[in-house]
């Protein structure tokens, strides 16, 4: 890892509808409660520039160079004026999503080649990853029920058809195949009870090391 302080970094993954999102702010204050100073934040986004071009990302049509280049500009902000910093300080950063995701939905989903995904990837980030990688995991069917009960407008990512999420949900649990040092996976289909109940098993875990 390309830093020099003790912090972590734990990112969040998984396909539209797999529930991540909402377990963050328990994450926070879980380590929080603990004595972590801990840092939340999301991608596309983190930043006032990273915002802008997410809803840019999530809404404008485009073409799959110019989605990847303008997550990796988002990547590249959020790097130097959040997620860099924070871990040089000591802190915890909570992410919603990094660059799994990137190879998920644009190398998986939208099949573009992650061999051109890892060069920017080595260009923006260096050799900075992920501590531990959470992956919630659900079939694309119930991502789908969970989305359309969500009952607001889609973005241009949730609206595509399940064969879609079905590329991005296998590119993920392949990579978490890859790094079973890395991931742990989250049945994202269990009670929220039994999801935090697991949560705080892997945040025990961490927080001995």
């Amino acid at each position: 890892m390309n830093r020099v302080a003790p912090g972590r970094f734990l990112t969040l993954e998984g396909i539209d509808g797999a529930g991540k999102s909402s377990h963050i702010e328990w994450i926070a204050d879980f380590l929080r409660a603990r004595k972590q100073q801990v840092v939340t934040s999301r991608e596309p986004g983190g930043t006032p520039l990273g915002e802008r071009l997410r809803a840019c990302l999530l809404s404008e049509a485009m073409s799959l160079e110019a989605e990847i280049l303008l997550l990796f500009a988002a990547r590249s902000e959020h790097l130097s004026a959040v997620i860099r910093p924070a871990l040089q300080r000591g802190a915890w950063v909570v992410c919603d999503r990094f660059s799994d995701a990137t190879y998920a939905y644009q190398g998986g989903g939208r099949q573009f080649d992650p061999e051109r995904i890892r060069r920017l990837e080595e260009w923006a980030q260096g050799d900075l990853q992920a501590d531990r990688t959470l992956l919630f995991d659900v079939p694309c069917a119930v991502a789908r029920q969970r989305i359309e009960a969500a009952g607001r407008s889609q973005d241009r990512f949730e609206a595509e058809k399940t064969v879609f999420f079905e590329r991005v949900r296998e590119t993920y649990l392949a990579r978490a195949r890859r790094e079973p040092e890395r991931f742990r996976i989250i049945d994202g289909t269990r009670p929220v009870e039994e999801i935090r109940a697991r949560l705080e098993t892997i945040l025990q875990e961490e927080l001995s090391q």
